[in-house]
């Protein structure tokens, strides 16, 4: 199977549970502290993977350098795209409760919070095609952790679209839609990158590690952490070292 075809599978897939936790979450009435806890446990996974997939990774391939430039540039880029993104209504897509304005609220929200998931979920995609450069085999851990955190992502948001009015159509679609983008991005990683230097591609993994770290931070934590209970930062914990074992098994 191409190169190229394999990777648009694995993004694919990945980007898929993101439509099974929309669903879920659309359909499905969860109390709010389950919904917490589920984002508390992806929120410990991507962060896992962050430390020990990407930016790890891009360390040994090219050192500190490259991997701190990259990690900045991917914060710097996800946050002024973020920021222009919360003005027009998205900044509290991943929200399960009543943090979303309607469209009647803020004209052109929904519009944002498309852009807004696809911020979000390009990132992720592009290193699953990258992973596969060079006749490499795709990261297990790198898919895993994506699939796993995608789950809840897409549960928390379509339960706050729903709240806030969105229909059936427009959360189905959204998420289908991302699903796909998902996949056409590791294609787009795989096709693109399969030149570079590997000092850029160390840079290139860097800036995706910093922008997914930079999204769990503004976007995944806060919905965890909004119906505090005790055992949030156990759930957190457990997500990391599910994440961190998969790493350990997959090398």
């Amino acid at each position: 199977m191409p190169g190229w075809l394999q990777a648009g599978g694995w993004g694919l897939l990945a980007g898929s549970a993101l439509l099974l936790g929309a669903a879920v979450g659309y359909l499905v009435r969860i109390p709010r502290k389950a919904v917490a806890s589920i984002m508390a446990f992806g929120a410990g996974v991507l962060l896992s993977a962050v430390s020990f997939e990407l930016i790890a990774e891009a360390y040994d391939r090219a050192g500190l350098l490259p991997t701190v430039i990259g990690a900045v540039a991917g914060a710097a880029v996800y946050t002024g795209c973020n920021v222009l993104l919360a003005r027009r209504g998205a900044r509290h897509r991943k929200r399960s409760g009543d943090q979303q304005p309607s469209e009647a609220q803020a004209g052109g929200s929904g519009a944002a919070l498309a852009l807004g998931a696809l911020l979000d979920g390009v990132p992720e995609s592009v290193v699953i095609g990258t992973g596969l450069l060079g006749g490499g085999a795709v990261s297990a851990v790198t898919v895993a952790a994506v699939f796993i955190s995608n789950v809840p992502e897409g549960l928390s948001s379509a339960t706050g679209m729903r709240r806030a009015g969105r229909s059936g159509t427009y959360v189905f679609g959204l998420w289908a839609g991302i699903a796909l983008v998902s996949g056409l991005a590791a294609v787009a990683g795989y096709t693109l990158l399969g030149g570079v230097a590997p000092a850029v591609l160390a840079a290139i993994t860097a800036v995706a590690g910093g922008a997914i770290l930079t999204m769990v931070a503004d976007t995944m934590i806060p919905e965890a952490f909004e119906q505090t209970h005790l055992a949030i930062g156990i759930i957190t914990l457990l997500g990391f070292l599910t994440a961190f074992a998969l790493s350990t098994t997959d090398g």
